[in-house]
């Protein structure tokens, strides 16, 4: 939209009143502001969202794999052949035997439930989400054989435990006796503290050697499950349909989508939600302006009259206006971006500023399942609430823009 000197020149006229006229632009400031406050609540919102879902991803699939081929009993005995069949299938790019077994475990007269995982040597030590953040000890302790085990940070501090303590494993698969079942417990020495980043990691998990976990169950040279990492955790169902076929009869393909699909569910209804409800507040910014610009055009009935009769044509004043409208939503759009940013860079500060002055914790880690406020920000959602809201600025500024095109010179200026 092209716009000459002498409509520019009115455009800023408006878009800055007289001293008289200043409630218009009080009225006109209120739209800008609330276009503002949308687009960053939206910014702000949807980034949390997807960082909360990518987040989780990353850490869950970094724990548990695209997906893992599960026995029938629990038991995989011929595993060796399934990771061949795995590692042999297009589109998987690693296969690792596992086990996975809820237990108990004391230490100081503290009890837990915990999460014991077995895992081969090299793919603890080459695991990113295990050694992203070491609280205490070394994972490279972590041998075959040699009795010590990594716990998660919140599981040390239920138990009171410490790097170089003892905690007892206990498992209900023990030996036979007359008298029943005698469960099997088992010490071992806490040789590192890892923090994950997901409460229900932290606060369950055990990791040893997975040596050490079939000694433990009694389980001889058996796993309990292969876990399989592909190219594309999107095209799953594709990649490991041919690995299905072979297995069936032995056991289960359980992809990632299967095991979390409560969760990833939750989290893109409550994404689409907040997106619907926020996109509300630039809807009433929208109005906003276009009840700003009906009372400017009200108040610039005689003016626009004026600059009809010196030779203005009915478009020209329209791309006033248009201009006028499209600029208070530009503007407004430009702050809450603006905002947006600033909010999500010290979006963790802020957040403990003010649990510290309400004195509530409002990001529970074990509800919101994550110990830190995440953030991706997605451009094309950036770019789709930027095309929202100058888009109903413009929308909602064609009604008065309209109307001001359409004043009749003759009569208002009759009686003048």
């Amino acid at each position: 939209m092209i716009l000459s000197r002498f409509e520019r020149m009115i455009a800023k006229r408006y878009l800055l009143p007289g001293r008289g006229e200043a409630f218009i632009l009080i009225v006109a400031a209120f739209g800008m502001m609330a276009v503002m406050l949308g687009v960053w609540a939206l910014v702000v919102v949807m980034s949390v969202m997807n960082g909360a879902r990518a987040e989780l991803f990353d850490k869950i699939v970094g724990l548990n794999g695209h997906a893992v081929v599960r026995g029938y009993d629990n038991r995989l005995q011929d595993w060796q052949q399934v990771i061949r069949d795995a590692r042999a299938t297009p589109g998987v790019t690693s296969a690792t035997p596992l086990i996975e077994q809820p237990l108990m475990a004391s230490y100081g007269g503290r009890v837990e439930g915990v999460l014991m995982r077995g895992m081969l040597r090299e793919d603890i030590l080459a695991n990113d989400t295990l050694r992203g953040k070491i609280i205490g000890g070394s994972l490279d302790a972590l041998r075959p054989g040699a009795g010590n085990v990594g716990i998660g940070i919140q599981l040390a501090e239920s138990l009171g435990a410490s790097v170089g303590g003892q905690i007892s494993l206990i498992s209900p698969l023990g030996r036979s006796t007359p008298l029943g079942t005698v469960p099997r417990i088992v010490s071992y020495r806490v040789a590192a503290i890892f923090e994950v980043g997901i409460y229900d990691y932290d606060k369950t998990f055990v990791v040893m050697p997975i040596e050490d976990a079939q000694t433990l169950l009694m389980m001889g040279d058996e796993v309990q499950m292969v876990e399989v990492q592909t190219e594309d955790a999107d095209q799953i169902g594709e990649i490991l349909a041919p690995l299905a076929s072979k297995i069936a009869g032995r056991g289960d393909v359980i992809d990632w989508r299967q095991m979390n699909s409560s969760l990833f569910e939750a989290l893109q209804v409550e994404r689409v939600a907040m997106f619907v409800i926020l996109s509300i507040i630039i809807l009433v910014a929208a109005f906003n302006i276009c009840s700003s610009l009906i009372m400017l055009v009200r108040a610039k009935t005689r003016d626009i009259a004026i600059v009809r009769t010196m030779g203005a044509t009915r478009s020209g004043v329209m791309k006033v206006f248009l201009t006028v409208g499209l600029t208070i939503g530009t503007v407004g759009t430009i702050a809450g971006l603006i905002l947006g940013a600033i909010s999500l860079f010290f979006r963790q500060a802020v957040l403990n500023f003010i649990q510290f002055v309400t004195g509530q914790n409002l990001w529970d880690p074990s509800i919101r399942f994550l110990t830190e406020l995440p953030s991706k920000t997605d451009p094309f959602e950036v770019f789709g609430i930027v095309g929202m809201a100058i888009g109903l600025s413009f929308l909602f500024t064609l009604y008065p823009a309209w109307k001001a095109a359409g004043t009749d010179p003759v009569q208002v200026l009759r009686y003048d």
